[in-house]
């Protein structure tokens, strides 16, 4: 159950400008919330800074956390705009199509009127979402408020979001590196702990009462046979430190995320890895990055509002073999080798998202360079098997050193092909994946990691990221629509 991310209330203010029949904008309004339903009709139709003003008082009154301002004619250019500076959440505008009354008394000129309120919001520096055709009927709003519905959630629960870290990064993976200046001005808090701070919380929940009600949940969750018994106490303790810290150190935030050292001193010190706990609160909309990746776990915590599903986080991590490819894709799937590649981690991936035969096994990596490779023990915790076949959106959002924020989306799937490897690990299918790794993924100098949410959300997740003020969007061009880096003698 998804219980860290927001529940949007919507509110729906209509506008007027005084030369147009007021009447227009209230009919047009009153459609629209019949055609979407679930959404607050706020009584009040401004035409001026007064009613503007009562009409902000009316939504934040009513419960609402993001609005949709409808132009029902022409609007008034000041007031429509100015509901954007004085509510707080985000704002949505959009403009009624012609066709319902007569053109004479029942024009409203709502599509010049959206002209001038883009350019009096970006002259104020007011940033409003305005949907790809921002005009359109009753039911084409609605359309359009359940698509800003999910864009709203995404953009209230990060600035509402504080990301706790616990140690510094590993060494040479620079690839994680995080300039926390991206997070302030996106309105994200950021909490930044040592792994001892950790460790003492931990110990401190040595014989909590709750761990043995945990630990059966584990065990029911993973089914018998598919989970160390001895270790279930261990991981319940550390569920428990982390939930209880993030409750007590959200501060003035309603959500969290968690950013955490995971290697190499953390098996040693705890007794296990955290890969399955970390599983288990990403499928709770709580992602648990690895590597202390404070981008990842912020783009996690975007796909889990966007998709309101379980998410990861995924290495970009090995290359298919082509006899693999010869053997098992070609011919039944429409992808060339350089489209596939193997997504990767060393066991964080929530069980609902992996094949039946997942289950709590060892670090292989880390059984090698901490135990020798002997017989595993503080080695185990990962969650590992085939992640399940499906659609899939490969993103990530990142600050780069220069401090500019920087993002991708792809859209793809995870096939039905045996990794026969280990890990939390799935062959996944990005159409033109090469270029895509190439002129993206590669010349504008992204880490490894990468967030997973199960589905095709590329949609929204690009309108999230433009109305977070993100430049530069990359994304898996045809080859009909060369990247500007790509040589066209090639």
């Amino acid at each position: 159950m998804m219980t860290n991310i927001p529940v949007i209330k919507l509110g729906l203010i209509a506008v007027s400008r005084d030369c147009f029949p007021v009447a227009l904008s209230e009919k047009r309004r009153a459609a629209i919330a019949a055609a979407y339903g679930d959404i607050y009709e706020c009584p009040v139709t401004v035409e001026n800074e007064k009613d503007m003003l009562k009409a902000v008082d009316d939504v934040k009154a009513a419960g609402c956390n993001a609005l949709v301002v409808f132009l029902g004619n022409f609007g008034p250019e000041t007031p429509e705009t100015l509901i954007a500076k004085y509510f707080d959440g985000p704002c949505m505008f959009a403009a009624a199509a012609e066709g319902d009354g007569d053109l004479i008394n029942g024009r409203g000129d709502a599509f010049c009127g959206m002209l001038n309120c883009s350019y009096n919001l970006s002259m104020r520096h007011l940033n409003g979402y305005i949907p790809s055709y921002p005009v359109g009927t009753a039911e084409d709003i609605a359309r359009m408020i359940g698509e800003f519905a999910v864009i709203a959630r995404a953009a209230v629960g990060v600035k509402n979001l504080k990301i706790i870290t616990f140690g510094p990064r590993p060494q040479d993976f620079f690839a994680c590196n995080a300039p926390i200046k991206g997070l302030y001005e996106l309105g994200v808090e950021v909490e930044e702990n040592s792994e001892l701070d950790l460790l003492v919380s931990y110990k401190e929940h040595a014989g909590d009462p709750r761990i043995a009600e945990v630990a059966a949940d584990m065990a029911a969750e993973m089914g018998e046979g598919k989970y160390y018994p001895d270790l279930l106490d261990r991981m319940a303790q550390f569920e428990l430190t982390l939930l209880d810290w993030a409750e007590a150190h959200k501060g003035a935030r309603q959500f969290v995320a968690f950013a955490d050292k995971c290697w190499p001193a953390f098996p040693q010190q705890f007794g296990f890895e955290p890969c399955y706990v970390n599983s288990r609160l990403a499928s709770r909309g709580i992602p648990v990055s690895c590597e202390v990746d404070i981008y990842g776990a912020l783009s996690e915590y975007i796909g889990a509002c966007i998709s309101g599903d379980a998410v990861t986080l995924l290495d970009i991590n090995n290359s298919v073999p082509a006899s693999m490819w010869e053997s098992q894709i070609k011919g039944k799937y429409d992808y060339v080798l350089t489209d596939t590649f193997m997504g990767f981690h060393c066991g964080n991936t929530p069980s609902c998202k992996m094949c039946s035969d997942r289950a709590v096994k060892y670090q292989l990596i880390q059984n090698r360079l901490l135990e020798n490779g002997g017989t595993p023990d503080f080695t185990r915790g990962t969650l590992e098997g085939d992640i399940a076949p499906g659609e899939i959106t490969f993103f990530r959002l990142q600050c780069d050193s220069e401090g500019v924020l920087r993002s991708y989306v792809a859209e793809g799937e995870v096939l039905p092909v045996a990794t026969t490897s280990f890990g939390g690990i799935g062959v996944f299918a990005i159409p033109e994946m090469g270029r895509f790794y190439r002129h993206v993924l590669l010349e504008k100098r992204f880490p490894h990691h990468g967030a997973v949410a199960f589905g095709h959300f590329g949609k929204a997740l690009f309108e999230v990221f433009r109305f977070l003020g993100v430049k530069d969007i990359g994304w898996n061009q045809p080859k009909s629509l060369p990247y500007p880096t790509e040589n066209p003698f090639a």
